[in-house]
């Protein structure tokens, strides 16, 4: 049985589920787009090739076995995108909780059925159907769960929003010991530069006090300061518009002193390195023409 835990973002990663980019089907049409950055793609002919995305999820494997990671992926479903992983499901505490993800990703879960099976049943949950969760949006602070939102009246018509108020309160019933943070995140359906997916397209933490920011992916000021005023400015790397747009808020933590991140994340790696980290650099920019990147691409399961 697989003995659950993760309570932050960056201690030691023991067991993940990492997502396929095999038989990843044909370029989507424009009306099947799920995100604006992808639609951009699809729309100047430049959306990734299979065989590139594949190289890159390899070269995140790699990385992740030579770190001791034991690596599970999901069962193969031909000509269909099992990449981002992290939508899917997510992990808090010893509990693994199912997504209520677009209908038409259903598949996704059954495809690490297996592994949900090494899980003891008492620790898997679901939310009811209204609530809508994904763990792109679930972010693990130690006492803090920060959840990313969007509180818009129009919430229904956005398909880039992906966690609702029904959602936030479940997960404050499930974690009644946590202190649950939303924030309400920036959302557009046309323009990817303003786009905030989820919490990771704007916001994560790394290492034992510092944290990668986009300031305008919050709705409201009070949220951005909220976290400037935990973490405290100067632990905090502000992106630009067009680092947010190439996803450099979604690195991933093997440990609390190894990141692995972009290689053409020229000025993140280097303000990295400068505070003492250890950065793993891949290829991985066909991937985020997807509007998703390294941690989308992660389900962890066990961190030490």
């Amino acid at each position: 049985m697989l003995q659950l835990n993760s309570n932050n973002e960056n201690s030691r990663l023991r067991v993940v589920v990492l997502g396929s980019a095999i038989s990843n089907g044909p370029t989507p049409k424009i009306e099947e787009a799920y995100d604006p950055k992808s639609l951009e793609h699809i729309m100047a002919g430049t959306y990734p090739l299979e065989s590139d995305m594949v190289l890159e999820m390899e070269a995140f494997n790699l990385v992740l076995n030579k770190y001791g990671v034991t690596v599970f992926r999901p069962k193969l479903i031909a000509n269909y995108n099992q990449i981002f992983v992290r939508d899917i499901g997510f992990v808090i505490g010893d509990i693994f909780i199912k997504s209520n993800i677009l209908p038409d990703r259903e598949r996704e879960l059954d495809a690490i059925q297996y592994i949900i099976d090494q899980i003891d049943t008492k620790k898997i949950v679901r939310p009811p159907e209204k609530a809508h969760i994904e763990g792109g949006d679930v972010m693990l602070w130690n006492d803090y769960i920060f959840i990313g939102t969007y509180k818009g009246s129009d919430y229904a018509d956005y398909i880039t929003a992906r966690t609702n108020a029904e959602g936030v309160q479940y997960i404050k019933d499930l974690f009644p010991n946590k202190i649950v943070k939303e924030f309400d995140l920036v959302k557009s359906k046309i323009e990817a530069r303003d786009n905030a997916l989820h919490l990771d397209c704007c916001f994560q933490p790394v290492g034992k006090n510092k944290g990668i920011i986009y300031k305008r992916g919050f709705r409201e000021e009070a949220d951005y300061r909220f976290l400037v005023n935990l973490f405290g400015k100067e632990n905090l790397f502000h992106i630009t518009r067009k680092e947010m747009y190439n996803m450099n808020s979604n690195v991933f933590s093997i440990d609390t002193n190894v990141v692995v991140s972009e290689k053409k994340f020229n000025r993140l790696n280097n303000w990295l390195r400068s505070h003492g980290f250890v950065v793993e650099e891949i290829p991985y920019a066909e991937i985020s023409k997807q509007e998703g990147l390294l941690r989308c691409s992660t389900l962890p399961l066990i961190r030490e």
